[in-house]
């Protein structure tokens, strides 16, 4: 008997079940990450559909957040994955960090936490060491730079506050946000995230700066020292 192969696009599924569809009717909303990331990817590869491809690619990186952070190589030596489909979604990623980055540049930081949680978990994204960084605000909070000032090992990078002064300095900044990556995902600060905070916080209250915040970024997830209590 000759078996037929699979058909492995969207359009294989019943009228009903097609996340294309689903979503013209419903809205995106109701789609699941794996219905969202099907619709990107259009076809799965010989004899796995494309939803399949999609939760097998999920499940890989553990989250859509952590497939979305994943290197163009990273995405390329993936079964299913080929150099358009990685291409494609590593330009998504980037449309994505761009529209939060006109966000950030036309309102108060201030007011607009969630927007500066997922700006800053863009601007590490596919980090594979830590790396601390600072959002540079003007005296109306409004965004003047996000620099990556320190770069470290797997669990740890080197923050010298008087860089961080300075920096600031130059820029004219009247408060500073920082944040740091945590590669292994988990974002709970250690004791030593809590005591260059406080430095930090003393060295640029020094000449007026205020810090105003430090956000740990992890795998999908963050944590605000200044929501904790730490500042």
């Amino acid at each position: 008997m000759t078996h037929q192969p699979q058909d492995t696009a969207i359009k294989a599924l019943p009228v009903e079940e097609r996340p294309r569809e689903k979503l013209i009717s419903r809205g995106p909303a109701v789609l699941s990450d794996a219905e969202l990331l099907a619709i990107l990817l259009r076809t799965g590869y010989k004899g796995t559909h494309v939803l399949t491809l999609a939760n097998q690619l999920i499940q890989r990186f553990q989250s859509l957040d952590g497939l979305l952070c994943a290197t163009p190589a990273q995405l390329q030596a993936l079964k299913g994955l080929g150099k358009a489909k990685a291409t494609e979604l590593s330009a998504i990623l980037e449309i994505c960090q761009r529209v939060l980055s006109e966000k950030m540049s036309e309102q108060s930081t201030i007011n607009c936490p969630d927007a500066t949680r997922q700006y800053l978990q863009l601007h590490f994204r596919g980090c594979q060491r830590e790396e601390f960084a600072c959002l540079f605000l003007d005296t109306r909070h409004r965004v003047l730079a996000l620099e990556t000032l320190f770069q470290g090992t797997l669990d740890a990078a080197p923050v010298y506050p008087r860089e961080v002064v300075k920096r600031a300095l130059e820029l004219n900044a009247a408060a500073v946000i920082a944040s740091h990556n945590h590669p292994s995902g988990d974002p709970q600060p250690s004791q030593a995230d809590i005591r260059i905070t406080e430095a930090l916080k003393k060295a640029l209250a020094l000449l007026d700066i205020r810090l105003l915040d430090h956000i740990i970024i992890g795998k999908g997830v963050s944590v605000s020292l200044a929501e904790q209590g730490f500042m």
